[in-house]
């Protein structure tokens, strides 16, 4: 067979297809039509399995209710599994983004599977007058419950890699939270001095803010139980036989271990992508959050010797093709940059959902691809600030601590002594003069010196007690 061809036909011609490819003729027309990414659908492997794990569970479906020959079934599933175990990945050629709400994509798993299991049972590729790719493979299935489920399906084995990476993340930061736990440094608001604090609850509220997501993700990631699969075309289930829905699902189930379930309203579950839109603006507020942590990370790197310099970021490469010796923050930027990607692809997917029109909605493959790309963007850009930026960061414990004792931030801590009128003129005059708080107040003696000690402690500035009047 190397280097043969073999015709192939639909109701729009005959086309002549290679005899190495397991896809066929409806496969090359959106190859032909859909030259947009130069992405195939193969790039996320994982919707790929998930294809394989729908149209086994439709063949055993089928299989108990008559609709299948034991035969024929028996070749369908080692085709699945096939499928499902990778072999047959590069088959998978389509463009991510393509018309038809999906149609090439399910023909594509509809072919590969066809011809693999044809080739299992001796037979030539293309002799669908054994098994046909709609007759067998599609059987009692439409692209409109097929391809929704293997995209809810493919979502709920990618998100706990997202979900893993960003814990590791959080604890990450927890860790440098307890190791700057005693580093006074102080606070600011609007980028102004604030009041002081410790470096390490700095970095344990960003382990936190990141932890908050995770419990979002879940909830999210729960809605993706929901399918659509013997909904068929609109929600009618035509073509499919009695019973058909719960059988498929049973299995679907059991192949896959996950607690899937049918929509109670398939009508409504056949055009609805709500879930999607809740994913993707959790997703978008990751990205948010990311991206905040990550300008904090610059600023208070910034310098070394004209900015903040109270941290320390791993140096990770020569910053500068013209200024010798500079070093940029460059993981938080890329990280920065994902971010605004992510966000840009929000508002894709909210866009697409929005265009659905009566029983179906056409976006979806849009949807998936920029799902995906979202959830795999994140987990590597939460891996790499990991790995390469948080766990090497180190404090100027003297910097910081220096930057608190000059600060008329301080002050504050004195409100409810002397009175917030009699704190702000404290505070202008060290400004003025450039003398310092503790200082000030001394000399005008507005607190003993024992007082004061104690309400400028470090350890009252970073957990402040309530003090009187």
């Amino acid at each position: 067979m190397e280097n043969t061809t073999r015709t192939e036909h639909d109701f729009l011609g005959e086309m002549e297809i290679s005899n190495t490819c397991y896809y066929g003729i409806q496969t090359q027309r959106a190859v032909e039509n859909f030259k947009i990414t130069d992405i195939p659908i193969s790039i996320e492997p994982r919707f790929i399995k998930a294809f394989g794990y729908v149209k086994k569970a439709a063949a055993l479906a089928n299989r108990d209710l008559e609709v299948l020959p034991e035969d024929i079934t028996d070749a369908i599933l080692r085709a699945c599994d096939a499928v499902i175990n990778g072999e047959l990945n590069d088959q998978f050629v389509v463009d991510v983004i393509q018309g038809g709400a999906g149609t090439s994509t399910n023909m594509n798993a509809n072919e590969v599977i066809a011809n693999k299991a044809l080739e299992i049972l001796g037979y030539e590729k293309g002799r669908y007058d054994i098994i046909h790719p709609n007759n067998h493979i599609n059987c009692s299935q439409s692209t409109n419950d097929a391809y929704p489920t293997a995209f809810r399906l493919a979502l709920l084995l990618i998100i706990p890699d997202l979900m893993k990476s960003l814990h590791k993340l959080s604890l990450a930061f927890k860790e440098k939270g307890k190791e700057f736990k005693d580093i006074i440094k102080m606070g600011r608001t609007q980028l102004q001095d604030a009041v002081p604090m410790s470096l390490g609850q700095e970095f344990k509220a960003f382990g936190t803010t990141i932890e908050e997501d995770i419990d979002r993700l879940q909830t999210a990631f729960e809605l993706f139980y929901e399918i659509n699969l013997g909904a068929t075309a609109i929600g009618t289930g035509v073509n499919a036989p009695p019973g058909y829905a719960p059988v498929a699902v049973d299995h679907l189930r059991r192949l896959t271990g996950l607690p899937m379930k049918t929509s109670e309203d398939l009508i409504e579950a056949t055009s609805d992508t709500g879930a999607y839109v809740q994913l993707s603006g959790i997703l978008r507020r990751v990205a948010v959050k990311l991206s905040k942590i990550c300008n904090d990370l610059r600023l208070l790197s910034s310098g070394p010797t004209a900015g903040l310099n109270e941290i320390n970021l791993p140096k990770m490469q020569p910053g500068s093709s013209i200024m010798p010796g500079k070093v940029n923050p460059v993981i938080p930027e890329v990280v920065n940059q994902l971010a605004f990607a992510v966000i840009g692809a929000d508002v894709t997917v909210t866009l697409a959902a929005e265009a659905g029109q009566l029983q179906l909605n056409v976006m979806e493959p849009v949807i998936a691809f920029k799902l995906f790309m979202m959830l795999e963007e994140l987990k590597r850009g939460s891996r790499v600030l990991r790995e390469r930026c948080v766990t090497g960061i180190t404090a100027n414990a003297e910097r910081c601590r220096e930057m608190v004792l000059n600060s008329i931030g301080i002050v504050t801590v004195l409100n409810p002594i002397i009175g917030y009128e009699k704190s702000a003129e404290i505070a202008k005059k060290a400004l003025e003069t450039g003398r310092t708080v503790k200082e000030i107040v001394l000399e005008e003696k507005l607190v003993d010196e024992d007082h004061l000690n104690e309400l400028l402690s470090v350890e009252n500035l970073m957990h402040p007690k309530y003090f009187r009047r």
